[in-house]
This record gives structure tokens, C-alpha cells and sequence, in this order.
């Protein structure tokens, strides 16, 4: 019985190593899509912690710009999120989904974030955003 244990208890600590060792890198992949349902979509999201989709109107210049819908994430893979826009979008329109974070905010589970606030802000990586531009079709 002891050596069962003592196996048991060297898998559960190598499994942690090995998550430690393997931590999520977020990231975007969406494509350009027709958003006349009023939803826009990423086919998949990593995030490294809970958090948010967050899609942003953006241009040429790929600045973010107002939030027109979000989604919220879970830690980890997240496959065909859907963010329920809140403004109509038109054919042509450059939309900026962006990883969140859910820190900083006052209140768990509620998208807090307005246009450069630090609530249930953006995350960056290496300093860059964490984000994927498509265009509306």
C-alpha cells in the first residue's frame, strides 16, 4: 500500500511540474466573416487566465478602438467564442479581438474595461497586444 501511495504522490507531483512548466501563451485566431447575426466570432482563444474576447472597432492604423461586443474566456483553450455585438457593424469594418483580463475591476464576472481604463484590461505580451483584426464581410 505504501508504494501505491508513494506512486501516486510522485504522478500528482510530476503533473504539476509539468503544468508549471507549460504555461498558457495567449492568442487570437479569427478570420474575416460575415457578421450580419450580429455576433462576431474567434475560432479560438487562449487565455492564461479567466478573462474576456473583446472586440474592438479599429482601421488602417490598427489602433483599438470602442468596444462594440465581448465574450468572456475561461483559462486555457476556448474554441468558437462568440461576442453578441452591441452596434451594428458594416461590410468593410475592421474589428480588433483582443484577449482581457478580468483584474482590476471591482466586480467578478462583469465586463468593466471603457476605452483605456485599467479595469478587465488588455493583455500584452512581450508589450504587444494580444489581438487578431478581421474585417466584416
Amino acid at each position: 500500500m505504501k508504494i501505491l501511495y508513494a506512486a501516486l504522490a510522485l504522478s500528482l507531483s510530476a503533473t504539476a511540474a509539468f503544468a508549471d512548466g507549460h504555461a498558457v501563451t495567449p492568442m487570437v485566431e479569427a478570420s474575416d466573416q460575415s457578421v450580419e447575426n450580429g455576433v462576431v466570432s474567434a475560432d479560438m482563444v487562449m487565455a492564461a487566465e479567466n478573462g474576456w474576447l473583446v472586440v474592438h472597432r479599429t482601421d488602417a492604423e490598427m489602433t483599438p478602438g470602442p468596444v462594440v461586443g465581448h465574450a468572456p474566456l475561461r483559462m486555457g483553450e476556448n474554441v468558437d467564442v462568440a461576442a453578441i455585438l452591441t452596434e451594428d457593424v458594416a461590410p468593410g469594418d475592421m474589428l480588433m479581438l483582443m484577449v482581457h483580463s478580468e483584474e482590476g475591476g471591482t466586480m467578478t464576472g462583469i465586463f468593466e474595461y471603457t476605452l483605456g481604463a485599467t479595469e478587465d484590461g488588455p493583455i500584452r505580451m512581450d508589450g504587444e497586444l494580444v489581438m487578431q483584426v478581421v474585417t466584416a464581410q
